[in-house]
Order: C-alpha cells, then sequence, then structure tokens
C-alpha cells in the first residue's frame, strides 16, 4: 500500500523575538504563520481515512487557538520582556524551552505538542511545517 499522508493546514497569528539574534530579529515583531501538519498510519480508517480533517483542526487548532494565535512566543530566558508585556498589555505569553524560532517552533510542535495531543488514536504527526512569511518556512520531519 502507498504511504499516505494526510496534511491540515492551520493558520495564526503571534509576536516573538529571537533571542541574541544578529540582525532585527532581535526586535519583537509578528508574522502570520501558517502550519502545515502532516499525519500518517498504519491502515486507513473504514472509510479510506488516514484522520478525518476536523479531528486534526479540533485537537491542533484548538491547541494553537489556546496556546499561540495572538500572543508573544518567548524563550524561556526572555522572561523580563514576557512580564513587561504581559503587566503592561494583559497579553498572553507563551514561553518556549528554546528560541522561538521557526526552526523550534516547528520541532515543538511534532516532538511534543502532536505527540502529546494525538496519543493512542492510531495515527501519527510525521510532520509540520511552518510559514514565517509566504517565502520563508522550515519542515520538522520524523
Amino acid at each position: 500500500m502507498a504511504s499516505i499522508i494526510c496534511i491540515r493546514r492551520i493558520e495564526f497569528d503571534a509576536a516573538h523575538r529571537i533571542l541574541e539574534h544578529e540582525s532585527k530579529c532581535k526586535y519583537l515583531h509578528g508574522h502570520r504563520y501558517v502550519i502545515e501538519a502532516g499525519f500518517t498510519t498504519e491502515n486507513l480508517d473504514e472509510l479510506g481515512r488516514v484522520i478525518d480533517f476536523a479531528v486534526i483542526r479540533e485537537k491542533l487548532g484548538a491547541w494553537i487557538d489556546e496556546n499561540w494565535d495572538h500572543t508573544t512566543i518567548l524563550f524561556e530566558k526572555d522572561k523580563e520582556l514576557g512580564k513587561s508585556i504581559s503587566n503592561i498589555t494583559g497579553q498572553k505569553i507563551f514561553y518556549l524551552p528554546v528560541n522561538p524560532t521557526a526552526e523550534n517552533m516547528a520541532a515543538y510542535i511534532l516532538e511534543t505538542v502532536c505527540t502529546e495531543l494525538f496519543a493512542g488514536i492510531g495515527t501519527k504527526c510525521v510532520s509540520v511545517k511552518i510559514y514565517e512569511t509566504p517565502n520563508c518556512s522550515v519542515v520538522a520531519s520524523l
């Protein structure tokens, strides 16, 4: 049987900065991010699907909405900035254990978020592509 990968696209807006970046990305700025998450399974379900697209939206989309959409995503070593933003604006801050580069964000979604959200359902997330801009993207894959 052919290897089939089901891909769901999810978009969100967020701010971030790359701590110690050598150029202007060291400043707080925002993006319209696009995630394309790819899933596979050993056997298609009784309808011939890897997973229902709605299930991906319900699980991963809800996680994105709750944790990353319209938030500021910062490296956990950048808590001084995060506290300032939160105190002044009330905005939610999400701290990553690593700098919030597109590469690290894709790996975090693949290895941490999807591993937890899709555990035990017979479907596995095998790739996460993140577009930071329409022209710049990264892929994390297993």
